[in-house]
C-alpha cells in the first residue's frame, strides 16, 4: 500500500513538473537561439509563461487530486491575487520607456517625474565667443560624422589603453536620443527639460553651457522609446540645423542660439511618426532637406538662407533614418530610407531617380552606407536583414538590383560600419557580427554589446554598448578582437558617440560625459 502511494504522488507530480521543465526549455531557446528575433522572442517568452501558468492552474483545479476544498480555496486565491496585482500596478505605476532594446517596459512609480522634468533650466555662466564657422580638420558636424559616413580617418588612436580613458567631465543631461555634432571647440545637442524642446551648445574642453533655444510648450512622449528629441543637429556655414521630435526645424546662429528662421516639418500633430521625427537635416547645395510625415511627402527641401521650401517628392511614410547624399552611377542624388522603400532623387527638384521595395511594416532606422562600384547597402532589423544593392544607369535612366541579401545581420537600431571587403553590425540582440561585401557570407559572430552603437576609428571600431560601457575592437574577418572596455555611462544608451580628435562624446537620456582617449 505504501509503494502504490508513494507511486501515485509521483505520478500526481509529474505534470507540473513537465509543464516547468518545457517552459524552461521554451524560453531558453528563444532567448539563444539567434533565429528568433527578440522582439518576437519577448512576446513568446510572455506566452510561454502564461500558458504555463495557466496549465498549472488547470492542472491543480482539476487533476492534482487534492481534496475539492483545498482546490477551490487555492483557485479563488490566485485569482484575487492576479486581481488585486493588475489593479494595484494599473493604479500605482506607469511605463516609462523600455528596459532595453528589446522592448520589455521599464515600470516607474506613477507619481515620479519624467524623465529630464525634474532638472533645472540650463545656466549659462560661461561668456566665451562661440565661432561655429572656422571650421577644423577634426570636426564631427553631422550625424555620423563628416558625410554621415559612421567613419573617422587620421585619429590615430592607440591600441594600448592600460588605464580608463581620462574623464574630463561628466554631467545630467535632458531626455532624448539626439547626439552631438561638433565644430571647433564647441559641441551642440538636443534636449528635453520639462515641457521644453532645448538645443544646446557645449564647450567640449569642460561640459559648460555656451547658449540654449529653447521651444516652449513642446514634449515629445514615447511609452517604448522615450521622450524628448531624437535627431542629431546639423553644422553648416556657422549655423546650427535642428529637427525636433514633434516636427519643427530650426535653423540656429551659431554664435549665440538665436532663431533666424523656423519651419514645421511635419505639419499636422497627426502627422507625426510613431516615435517620432528622428531626422538629422541634410545640407545638400544651397537646401536643407529632411524627411516628412506620415502619408508623406517622403522628402522636403527648405533654402538653407530663408526656410523658403523648394520643393517636396514621394507620397510614401518615411522611416526613421536620415537622408544621405551620395554620387552613384555618376549621378548625384538623396537617398532615403522609407516606411516600405528606399528612393533615391534628384537635389534640383526632388524628383524620384529610382526605387526599391523593402517590405515590412516594422520601424527602418538603419543609415544606408554608399559603397564603390556604384553600390549601397541597407539594413534593417525585424527580420529583414541586410541586402547590398547595385545601381546602374541605362538609357538615360537609373535603375536598381539587388547583389545579395543576407539575413545572418539584422540590425534593429545600430547603424553597420565597413571596413575594406567587409562590413561589421550588431545582429539582433546585439551580437557584433561580419559579413563579405563580395558575397554576403557570414565571417563570424561573436560578443554581446545589447542594441548599441559602432563607430569606425581608421582600422578600430569604437561600440558604444547599449549598457553605456564603450569598447575598443579590432574588426577582423577572422574573429572578434576586442582591445578594452570601460564604463562611459550608466543605463540604457542608445545615442550615438561623437569623437573630436582625441575626445569622445556620448550621451544617452540622464547624463553626458567628455573623455579623453590614449
Amino acid at each position: 500500500m505504501g509503494s502504490d502511494s508513494s507511486y501515485r504522488r509521483r505520478l500526481r507530480w509529474t505534470p507540473p513538473v513537465a509543464i516547468l521543465l518545457a517552459a524552461i526549455a521554451a524560453i531558453g531557446f528563444m532567448h539563444f537561439s539567434e533565429r528568433v528575433e527578440s522582439y518576437i522572442a519577448a512576446y513568446l517568452i510572455s506566452a510561454v509563461i502564461v500558458l504555463a501558468i495557466g496549465s498549472l492552474f488547470v492542472w491543480f483545479v482539476r487533476f492534482s487530486g487534492f481534496e475539492p476544498r483545498i482546490r477551490r480555496r487555492g483557485a479563488v486565491g490566485f485569482i484575487a491575487l492576479i486581481l488585486v496585482a493588475a489593479i494595484a500596478i494599473k493604479l500605482t505605476t506607469r511605463v516609462q520607456g523600455v528596459i532595453n532594446g528589446v522592448g520589455v517596459p521599464k515600470l516607474v512609480w506613477r507619481w515620479s517625474p519624467r524623465v529630464g522634468s525634474e532638472l533645472p533650466p540650463v545656466a549659462v555662466e560661461s561668456h566665451a565667443t562661440v565661432d561655429l564657422t572656422q571650421t577644423t580638420p577634426l570636426d564631427f558636424p553631422e550625424f555620423l560624422g563628416p558625410g554621415r559616413r559612421n567613419a573617422l580617418e587620421g585619429i590615430g588612436l592607440g591600441r594600448e589603453w592600460s588605464h580608463v580613458p581620462h574623464l574630463l567631465w561628466r554631467q545630467p543631461i535632458g531626455a532624448g536620443w539626439s547626439s552631438f555634432a561638433a565644430v571647433g571647440r564647441w559641441a551642440v545637442t538636443q534636449e528635453q527639460r520639462g515641457d521644453c524642446e532645448l538645443v544646446v551648445c557645449y564647450e567640449i574642453a569642460n561640459g559648460k553651457p555656451q547658449w540654449v533655444h529653447a521651444d516652449d510648450h513642446t514634449r515629445f512622449v514615447d511609452s517604448q522609446g522615450g521622450d524628448g528629441p531624437r535627431a542629431t543637429p546639423t553644422i553648416c556655414g556657422g549655423r546650427v540645423f535642428t529637427m525636433g521630435a514633434t516636427g519643427i526645424l530650426n535653423c540656429l546662429d551659431g554664435s549665440d542660439g538665436k532663431v533666424i528662421w523656423s519651419r514645421n516639418g511635419v505639419g499636422e500633430p497627426s502627422q507625426n511618426l510613431t516615435y517620432g521625427k528622428s531626422c538629422s537635416p541634410l545640407i545638400v547645395d544651397d537646401k536643407v532637406v529632411v524627411t516628412g510625415g506620415r502619408g508623406g511627402p517622403s522628402l522636403i527641401a527648405y533654402a538653407a538662407a530663408d526656410g523658403t521650401p523648394v520643393w517636396s517628392s514621394g507620397s510614401e511614410s518615411p522611416g526613421y533614418a536620415s537622408p544621405i547624399f551620395a554620387t552613384l552611377a555618376n549621378v548625384r542624388q538623396i537617398i532615403t530610407i522609407n516606411a516600405h522603400s528606399v528612393t533615391a532623387h534628384d537635389p534640383a527638384d526632388g524628383h524620384v531617380l529610382w526605387r526599391f521595395d523593402s517590405p515590412g511594416s516594422m520601424p527602418k532606422n538603419i543609415q544606408p552606407i554608399p559603397l564603390k562600384g556604384d553600390q549601397l547597402l541597407i539594413s534593417a532589423g525585424y527580420g529583414l536583414g541586410t541586402t547590398l544593392l547595385k545601381v546602374n544607369a541605362a538609357g538615360g535612366a537609373l535603375s536598381v538590383a539587388p547583389v545579395w541579401t543576407s539575413h545572418h545581420l539584422k540590425p534593429k537600431l545600430t547603424n553597420n560600419v565597413v571596413r575594406g571587403n567587409y562590413v561589421y553590425g550588431l545582429d539582433d540582440p546585439g551580437v557584433l557580427t561580419c559579413l563579405d561585401l563580395s558575397t554576403g557570407k557570414r565571417m563570424w559572430r561573436n560578443g554581446s554589446y545589447g542594441f548599441g552603437q559602432l563607430l569606425r576609428v581608421d582600422d578600430l571600431l569604437l561600440v558604444q554598448c547599449e549598457s553605456g560601457e564603450v569598447a575598443l575592437v579590432d574588426p577582423s574577418p577572422d574573429g572578434l578582437h576586442e582591445i578594452a572596455r570601460f564604463r562611459a555611462l550608466e543605463n540604457r544608451t542608445w545615442s550615438c558617440p561623437a569623437l573630436v580628435g582625441h575626445r569622445l562624446l556620448v550621451r544617452n537620456d540622464q547624463e553626458a560625459a567628455c573623455f579623453e582617449l590614449p
